[in-house]
């Protein structure tokens, strides 16, 4: 079911055999995380979206955080925050491994998210920006930022992040860059070439695009968000 659960709804049942449900909200860049990598791995799972704003109880008791992406399993344990279950369901699911073998590597892509992760607040402060804001400084802040992730790409001398083909640290920063031209600032990959290269790469990966938005869907979930200050969770639908 797409349309978000609101407090007062029905709790789900049981979840599906075979299956692994997903709490959600359709347009959060976190849950996006998790959405990419079930499908990239190609795992039977359910989705629940739910309110933000106004939380099922029956959700709340699963994750008193009340967070999003939030997983359940069949046996009914329940794990939350988005690097957590996409390791974890690359972990379970041997399938279509995303993170690398070696521990060496795989260390590296998490200290690569644990930067990026102080990468992501400049994209907010941009879409976020009142009038009264010097809006040019907080662009520029964020493309500082996006020089430096180029740089390091550049150095990769690789297509993407862990190497020539899409893994984990790609699917875990790719949610902000699906929303640069909602945000105003698709420009400024005109300044990272490298990093421009890999936005074009990802843009054609298919569970990228299985799990995307449109820019005028991000546009007018941002406006009830930050204009009207009533998020539209449902918007589309």
């Amino acid at each position: 079911m797409d349309k978000c659960f609101a407090n007062g709804s029905a709790a789900p049942g049981p979840v599906p055999k075979g299956h692994i449900r997903l709490f959600s909200m359709r347009f959060c860049p976190y849950a996006q995380r998790a959405r990419l990598v079930l499908h990239a791995k190609g795992i039977k799972h359910e989705i629940i979206n739910i309110h933000l704003k106004d939380k099922p109880d029956w959700f709340l008791e699963k994750n008193p955080l009340g967070l999003v992406p939030t997983l359940e399993t069949e046996a009914g344990e329940v794990l939350y925050e988005s690097p957590i279950t996409c390791d974890y369901l690359d972990e379970v699911y041997p399938q279509n491994k995303l993170l690398p073998q070696s521990p060496f590597e795989k260390a590296q892509q998490k200290m690569m998210l644990e930067h990026y992760n102080k990468v992501v607040p400049h994209f907010y402060k941009v879409v976020m920006a009142k009038e009264n804001d010097d809006k040019a400084a907080l662009v520029a802040e964020l493309k500082e930022k996006l020089v430096k992730l180029n740089e390091k790409l550049g150095t990769k001398k690789s297509v993407f992040f862990g190497g020539n083909s899409i893994t984990m640290i790609d699917y875990m920063m790719w949610p902000w860059f699906e929303r640069l031209e909602a945000y105003g600032v698709i420009d400024l990959l005109n300044s990272t070439p490298e990093l421009k290269h890999w936005y074009d790469c990802m843009s054609k990966d298919p569970s990228v695009i299985a799990c995307s938005h449109s820019t005028d869907s991000h546009k007018a979930f941002f406006k009830s968000v930050f204009t009207d200050g009533k998020p539209n969770y449902d918007y589309g639908l």
